[in-house]
Order: structure tokens, then C-alpha cells, then sequence
């Protein structure tokens, strides 16, 4: 599974890759990061590649991602060009509305700077969103981000990040239970 990741600085974008990545790693597959931010960082662009796999990885570079997750509409319309037909996109329904994509692909909105205010913390969307990628292509078992969370080298296993994961999770299962699709 090739990944783009991609929103502003400060969102959280490289740790919500890196946190896949790590997962990856113990759930033994091959797995490549590769981050890229702006100059600016803060209110920038950010954005990293993913690539989490059962056989060998030749590059992190990634042209043409099977998922897309944008965090921000900027993103959605700098990276959605490239994702690969029939690709899988995520973005932040919060802030960007359902747009025409007018293309074969298929979309997952979720509201994740609501469900992370609503926690208390909009700085947890990213984790609302990993949660809910996770629960929506099963690539690993949420297992192996728990370990990620607990492990103290992370520093990513806040009581905030570990809910919001997991409300992430259940909007989807929520979702559906609520729309079934073939």
C-alpha cells in the first residue's frame, strides 16, 4: 500500500505517517517514511509517503498512491491529481466539502477536526484520522498502534492521541453499520 499523507505544518502529518510506519515495522512488513515539509513549517505544507508492504520496497518514492489522506484542501488539490485510479481518499470533512472529484475513485470523509474538538484537543485530528484509515482498509491491526502508543520512545501515547485513535475507529465502524457497502 503506497501512502501520501498531506496537510499543513503543525497537524501532525509526519507523526501520523511515522506512528503508521513504527506500526508497520511490528507488525513485520517492510515499510518506508519518507517526510517533506516547507520552509515554514508551522501553517506549511507538510506531507510524507508511507509505503507498507509483505515484499521488498525498491524506493520511498511515490508518484502514484493507492490512498490519499488530505488534511486540507490545498493538499487535496496538489496530491489528488496523482492518486491512482481507483484510489482510496481520505480527507478531513471538516474543512473541505464533499467535492466533484468527477474521477473513478473512491472517498472516505471524516470529520476529524470535529471529532478531535469535541475530545477536547484539535491538535488529535491527525490520530481521528489514523484510527479511521485503519479501521477502514484493515493494512494493519490496531493492535500494533496500541504498542506504538505505549512504547515511551514514541511520546505519541497521550490519554488525547490514544482516544481520538480510537474514536477514529469507531466513526467508521459507526459509519458502516450505518452505510453498508458492497
Amino acid at each position: 500500500m503506497k501512502i501520501i499523507i498531506a496537510g499543513s505544518g503543525g497537524q501532525g502529518i509526519l507523526f501520523m505517517g511515522k506512528m503508521l510506519a513504527f506500526a508497520g515495522m511490528l507488525a513485520q512488513k517492510k515499510v518506508t517514511w519518507f517526510p517533506s515539509y516547507g520552509a515554514e513549517m508551522r501553517g506549511g505544507t507538510a506531507n510524507c509517503t508511507v509505503i507498507v508492504s509483505d515484499s521488498m520496497i525498491g524506493s520511498p518514492v511515490v508518484l502514484n498512491p493507492d490512498l490519499l489522506v488530505a488534511m486540507n484542501k490545498i493538499s487535496l488539490d496538489r496530491f489528488l491529481p496523482a492518486l491512482a485510479k481507483k484510489g482510496l481518499l481520505f480527507y478531513d470533512s471538516s474543512i473541505i466539502s464533499e467535492p466533484g472529484f468527477g474521477r473513478d475513485l473512491r472517498t472516505v470523509p471524516v470529520p476529524a477536526i470535529h471529532i478531535a474538538g469535541a475530545l477536547g484537543s484539535v491538535k488529535s485530528a491527525n490520530m481521528v484520522m489514523l484510527g479511521a484509515l485503519l479501521a477502514k482498509t484493515g493494512i494493519l491491526d490496531i493492535k500494533f498502534i496500541l504498542e506504538v502508543f505505549a512504547d515511551p520512545m514514541m511520546s505519541g501515547g497521550s490519554e488525547v492521541n490514544i482516544k481520538s485513535f480510537m474514536e477514529g475507529t469507531a466513526y467508521i465502524e459507526n459509519t458502516k453499520s450505518k452505510n453498508p457497502r458492497p
